[in-house]
């Protein structure tokens, strides 16, 4: 599949704007609020706006400096930060019950609202998860860091869309999952994506966790490389709450690999 042929589904779901953030919207219902990863955005949910409109209001943000939302103020903002900014969203679309659905390092921001606005979150679904390079040795946290940023200035958008994008699938990636990823990669913001390499770098998913008692599951993909299954499963041992399953066969971007599963357990678990 082509980029223009997914761009002309995703356009089916226009960007819209609430004060600094744009966010993709379908359906009704039970508000399923999509939380995206670091080099990704809104249109990486493409495959659960699509599927899941009939029962759930699906509202997939762009986290600040992502799309057509506004960067954060502060050079090195901390998970903190981008929870109160989805706070500001959910705020503003009069939200008072969501089930939080969210990859990568959306799931540090998802662990980061839930600790503060515990109340306005029912439930969380948490594909791959990032623990934050906090929760690493200083040596490995460095590394990690200056890799991302190293990474970023000397490929750019366009070339972590070719290299990287398929470095986030397992064994069953197509062509279409892959163009998906490529076209969310293509279109980083090179600001925002800094601002969101520093939140990695001073994250520590394990510290929130603890503060959210209600039901969490984490997934992750035997073939995952980027978040592997020991970190993942750290992270939801640290919810009170907190359920693990494997999927096997998958990568980082389950959500776009195999959607009809995460479709399937999203709604089970929704």
């Amino acid at each position: 599949m082509s980029e223009q042929q997914i761009s002309q589904r995703i356009a089916k779901f226009p960007l819209r704007q609430s004060g600094p953030l744009s966010y993709r919207e379908a359906g009704s219902g039970q508000a399923l609020v999509m939380l995206h990863g670091i080099g990704s955005s809104s249109a990486s949910w493409l495959y659960q706006l699509e599927a899941l409109a009939g029962r759930y209001r699906v509202i997939a943000w762009d986290a600040p400096g992502y799309e057509g939302s506004q960067p954060l103020a502060a050079e090195r903002p901390a998970a903190a930060a981008y929870a109160e900014a989805l706070h500001g969203l959910v705020e503003r679309l009069l939200l008072k019950d969501v089930v939080i659905v969210a990859n990568s390092l959306g799931g540090l921001f998802a662990g980061a609202y839930a600790r503060a606005h515990g109340d306005r979150v029912r439930k969380m679904f948490l594909v791959s998860p990032t623990s934050g390079y906090a929760s690493f040795g200083p040596s490995e946290r460095e590394e990690k860091t200056a890799g991302r940023l190293r990474m970023l200035d000397e490929l750019g958008p366009e070339g972590m869309a070719e290299k990287r994008s398929p470095t986030l699938f397992g064994k069953k990636m197509t062509e279409e999952s892959l163009e998906l990823a490529r076209w969310s990669q293509r279109r980083i913001r090179p600001a925002g994506y800094r601002q969101a390499i520093w939140c990695l770098d001073s994250g520590r998913h394990v510290d929130d966790a603890p503060h959210y008692r209600k039901p969490v599951l984490v997934v992750c993909g035997t073939e995952d490389t980027v978040t592997p299954e020991a970190g993942c499963k750290q992270v939801a041992a640290a919810y009170p709450k907190g359920e693990y399953r494997a999927l096997p066969g998958l990568g980082h971007v389950s959500h776009m690999e195999d959607p009809a599963l995460i479709n399937q357990l999203l709604s089970g678990f929704a």
